[in-house]
């Protein structure tokens, strides 16, 4: 076994290259999510795919298409809740999405034999068929389309709603847009590292980036970045580990996170220390 081996089998191409796509959207992603303080919502929209994707697979869809519909349903119940009550959004959000993830289990547990437990949960890039991966390259191709076109107003909501609002900017329908953007590259990662680990790509390269500059523009750059090399680095290194591709893969991230938390320039421990101790002398 060389370092080219995983190069010369289709199904280890088609993974990596698609892994790849799949993390430079979420890599973009993350950074309007970690701006926006969205974290739990893109937990919250990776769990409640599952019925979805569930009731897909029994009616023989597309599984993008389940998981799509179930996603724009939880982010309308979270809406219509927070509008309508005085409950807190994080409470919300774990309402929700507990009540959307319980009910896809217990679909799969009525139905076991019919329904492929293991890939929702931990993903299945190594055996993607043909059919999905047009489903990904379409899904992630509208993606980068809207972030290209509307980054900098989706940049503005996200720093200030209220300041977008004032300068004539459709707030309603910015929120909306982050929230189908969410649901769909939930639905593109789901097949790449399940849905347990889904979130993990979709805030730790926005994260990472968010230590590593000051400048919206770069984070989406470094965000991106790190999306597309993790994420075609742990699908290659799955090969010789035997490990899930979406372990290795969410493993190095945060990997990277940690080692940025530590060195970061400006923004890491060590040069926070170094800056508190400048100022004490």
């Amino acid at each position: 076994m060389t370092w080219h081996t995983p190069f010369e089998y289709h199904y280890m191409i088609t993974a990596m290259w698609t892994s790849a796509l799949i993390g430079g959207v979420c890599g973009l992603l993350s950074g309007f999510i970690t701006l926006k303080g969205w974290s739990l919502m893109g937990d919250a929209l990776s769990h409640a795919v599952v019925p979805g994707v569930v009731l897909a697979y029994l009616a023989g869809l597309p599984f993008a298409v389940g998981a799509f519909t179930s996603g724009l349903l939880a982010a309308g119940a979270m809406a219509f809740v927070k509008i309508k009550t005085p409950v807190r959004e994080d409470a919300v959000i774990g309402i929700v999405f507990t009540a959307f993830f319980a009910l896809g289990l217990l679909l799969i547990s009525i139905f076991p034999s019919r329904v492929d437990l293991k890939s929702i949960v931990f993903g299945n890039i190594l055996g993607i068929a043909a059919g999905d991966v047009v489903q990904v390259v379409i899904v992630s191709g509208i993606c980068l389309l809207v972030l290209g076109l509307k980054w900098r107003d989706l940049m503005l909501f996200c720093f200030d709603a209220n300041q977008a609002r004032a300068l004539g900017l459709r707030v309603g329908w910015l929120h909306v847009t982050l929230l189908l953007l969410l649901s769909a590259t939930a639905v593109a990662a789901l097949q790449a590292v399940g849905a347990c680990l889904v979130v993990a790509m979709l805030v730790t390269p926005g994260a990472t980036a968010y230590l590593l500059t000051d400048r919206f523009g770069v984070m989406l750059l470094i965000g991106a970045g790190l999306g597309v090399v993790t994420s075609f680095v742990g699908a290659y290194a799955s090969y010789f580990f035997n490990g899930a591709t979406g372990g290795c893969i969410v493993t190095l991230q945060a990997m990277i996170f940690v080692i940025t938390l530590v060195f970061a320039p400006k923004h890491g421990l060590l040069a926070m220390r170094r800056a508190r101790q400048r100022e004490v002398a």
